[in-house]
């Protein structure tokens, strides 16, 4: 469902509508923000998210997913958290920037924004890159 509003500025009539990957898109952005938040999706979801962002199309409203009704969005976030955070405060801070930025850009209430912790990244755990068996 798209948000849709009507303005009247001197005059100047019409409509503005913002579609919901949008506010996906802004929600995505404002946890990326927070301190302790390394990716943002659950396993399938970033695997597909780096062969995007190799290809240089980086979906920012990755691990994000919105309802927008006539009046308010609810949020549901999906995070990886840095070792050693706490998750709990890392969570609490994705809650309080996510709904701000709603709030503040989109201009809607928001109902509720729930945080799922996938997975914690560990500095070193990344696989490896292969190396090259030719010159």
């Amino acid at each position: 469902m798209a948000v849709s509003t009507t303005q009247q500025t001197e005059a100047i009539k019409g409509t503005t509508t913002v579609v919901d990957p949008v506010v996906a898109k802004i929600a995505g952005i404002a946890a990326r923000e927070v301190p302790g938040v390394h990716a943002l999706g659950g396993g399938a979801a970033r695997v597909v998210g780096a062969v995007r962002d190799a290809i240089g199309q980086t979906d920012l409203g990755q691990g994000v997913h919105v309802e927008v009704g006539e009046t308010e969005v609810a949020a549901d976030v999906t995070i990886v958290v840095a070792y050693p955070e706490q998750l709990q405060v890392v969570a609490e801070g994705v809650r309080r920037a996510v709904g701000r930025a709603i709030t503040e850009l989109v201009g809607m209430q928001v109902a509720e924004v729930n945080v799922t912790v996938s997975d914690v990244h560990i500095p070193g755990d990344e696989p490896e890159p292969e190396e090259s068996r030719v010159a």
